[in-house]
């Protein structure tokens, strides 16, 4: 499976989101106004919008990103090794900046490969930089590109086989390819209550790298290569 796929060319990304304010009364009325109408396709008759408010890290145009990890295989006479940096903070702007400046950097034949990042990370990626001005890299912008011709590759998706009834988790697929991932790092669902409330973004950068890792090691099960050791993943 896979190939013709050069690990080389390839970058692995992950990103984690919170909503845009900690609490839904700190939301201008307009953006709690326009926040009824979206949970309004989700909530259950007896929650109220400020109830599952939580989920609003999910959607582009209520959450921000607080970190975006990125990731590459290097081979040398020394064998695989995995090489992450991750770009933080605050500052959504910046870190979309700093992201976007990496990425025009690279060759025009990198690809970005994530889980679940066609329906999420890309668009998600691509619809923020819009709301911060943040020009969107070629490498990354897929207006007027027919499938074929974009840079993506996605995890999920190629472990579907053309199947679309089932989301797979990527925690499931580390499962059933016995591929070891850590216990001790948070739940996806966390993110918001670490960023809001323990104020711990170095705890969420090292979940988001560890998910980045994650995601190459089973392009590599898809393979058929051996997984990257631990003690070979670099952190820059």
């Amino acid at each position: 499976m896979l190939n013709n796929l050069s690990v080389k060319n390839i970058f692995f990304i992950d990103i984690e989101t919170v909503s845009q304010s900690p609490d839904f009364n700190q939301l201008d009325q307009e953006l709690q106004q326009l926040w009824e109408i979206k949970s309004g396709y989700f909530r259950k008759e007896d929650q109220a919008p400020a109830d599952v408010y939580q989920r609003a890290a999910i959607y582009a145009e209520f959450g921000k990103i607080i970190c975006i990890s990125i990731g590459r295989i290097i081979e040398d006479d020394e064998g695989m090794k995995f090489r992450v940096k991750s770009f933080y903070g605050d500052d959504e702007k910046d870190i979309l900046t700093e992201f976007a400046n990496l990425l025009n950097r690279q060759k025009h034949t990198s690809i970005l490969c994530a889980h679940n990042g066609k329906e999420f990370d890309f668009p998600y990626l691509s619809r923020r930089m819009l709301i911060n001005g943040v020009e969107i890299p070629e490498l990354l912008n897929n207006a007027g590109k027919k499938p074929w011709e974009t840079n993506f590759l996605d995890t999920m998706e190629l472990w579907k086989f053309g199947d679309y009834k089932n989301y797979t988790s990527l925690r499931l697929l580390a499962a059933v390819f016995n591929i070891p991932t850590p216990k001790d790092d948070i739940d996806g669902s966390m993110v918001g209550q670490v960023y809001w409330l323990d104020q711990d973004l170095e705890r969420i950068r090292t979940y988001c790298e560890k998910d980045v890792i994650t995601v190459a090691q089973i392009l590599l099960k898809f393979k058929g290569k051996p997984l990257i050791e631990v003690e070979k993943v670099e952190r820059v």
